[in-house]
């Protein structure tokens, strides 16, 4: 990416996946010449008018069969040793992942994060995105789909991840059942951006979020449960905490330690400096660590805490307040299940 943000669409016809990789310019539209008033006026109505996420894009995938009375979670856990895959294996920092981070693809945003015209002019306007209640996912259900292309060991680590935000949200993943439209499709990358990424939210048809799967080099997405819960995080509807309008009161940004280019990534979704309902989370799992985007990863910070003692970058799993806020989003910290889900949230270490 040069100059700003790609937009990173995946489609599939008649079998074949096809990913385009659009420059800004395409979307660039909605950028009407006059008055900043102007500016801002054509952006909101381009903004209405994709408030809708689009129809499906594509043939949907078929159902998958499983023995009769046997669900898809336990199928999944009896498919493979135990001793395969280990859930609570050792958290790799961010200090140890060397120069290329997962997470910090250089074609997305913030590293990791897809983007489409919608999330883009929403950006643009200094509106968070997930406000807009067409990108949540109706009644907090989120159909997925695991490429066949994963081998068990990795297949586990995501059903790890799914099992717990369904144990302690109120968000449901579920199988996809090959008649829904909107549904996550969780595969390796394919022609676009390596790595790990996701979109935010719910976009509409099949939505990628890509795991990078482990190879002689690196671990890519698998090196704790962590990396696969941040991204689905995000397509649950949850940015990167460091993107909170109040960060600086918490984190100093080194910005002469940040590779040029990337700086943007270090920039604000929104300005608009307001009340949260959760303290700043120096232990969420969708928070940079000390050395992301740095020109010398290991000596040369990019973001250090101002609260003594503590650290950021954590991919051990889901922070208390993380937990908190995607019971947030989808309404489930109010009326009777209030009290259940607190309590599920404050069960978590972190």
């Amino acid at each position: 990416m040069r100059h700003g943000v790609d937009t990173v669409s995946k489609q599939r016809s008649n079998g074949n996946i096809v990913t385009a990789i659009t420059n800004r310019s395409s979307i660039m539209c909605a950028h009407l010449s006059g008055s900043a008033v102007v500016q801002v006026v054509g952006l909101m109505v381009v903004l209405l008018m994709l408030s809708a996420p689009p129809a499906s894009e594509s043939a949907k995938l078929p159902k998958r069969q499983y023995p009769a009375g046997v669900d898809f979670f336990e199928h999944e856990f009896t498919s493979v040793a135990a001793d395969e895959y280990d859930p609570f294996g050792p958290d790799i920092g961010d200090d140890d992942l060397g120069i290329d981070d997962p997470e910090t693809m250089p074609r997305l945003f913030q590293g990791d994060i897809a983007i489409d015209p919608y999330t883009y002019i929403t950006l643009r306007l200094g509106v968070n995105p997930m406000r807009h209640p067409k990108r949540l996912w109706p009644n907090g259900t989120i159909p997925f789909e695991i490429s066949p292309r994963y081998a068990n060991p990795e297949r586990q680590a995501i059903v790890q991840a799914v099992k717990t935000f369904n144990s302690l949200t109120c968000v449901r993943f579920v199988p996809y059942d090959g008649e829904v439209d909107d549904y996550l499709l969780i595969e390796p990358p394919v022609d676009g951006p390596q790595g790990c990424w996701s979109y935010v939210g719910r976009r509409g048809g099949e939505q990628v979020v890509s795991l990078q799967r482990p190879d002689d080099n690196s671990a890519h997405c698998f090196s704790s449960e962590g990396r696969v819960m941040h991204e689905l995080m995000h397509a649950i509807g949850i940015y990167h905490e460091q993107s909170r309008a109040d960060r600086d009161n918490f984190v100093k940004i080194h910005w002469d330690n940040i590779v040029p280019r990337f700086r943007k990534n270090f920039k604000l979704v929104s300005k608009k400096k307001g009340k949260y309902a959760f303290d700043y989370d120096y232990n969420s799992v969708m928070h940079y660590g000390e050395f992301y985007f740095s020109k010398r990863k290991g000596e040369k910070p990019t973001m250090t805490p101002l609260q003594p003692g503590v650290r950021i970058g954590q991919r051990k799993t889901i922070s208390k307040i993380d937990c908190l806020k995607i019971n947030e989003l989808y309404g489930c910290l109010q009326g009777r299940r209030a009290k259940m889900y607190r309590s599920f949230c404050h069960l978590l270490g972190l």
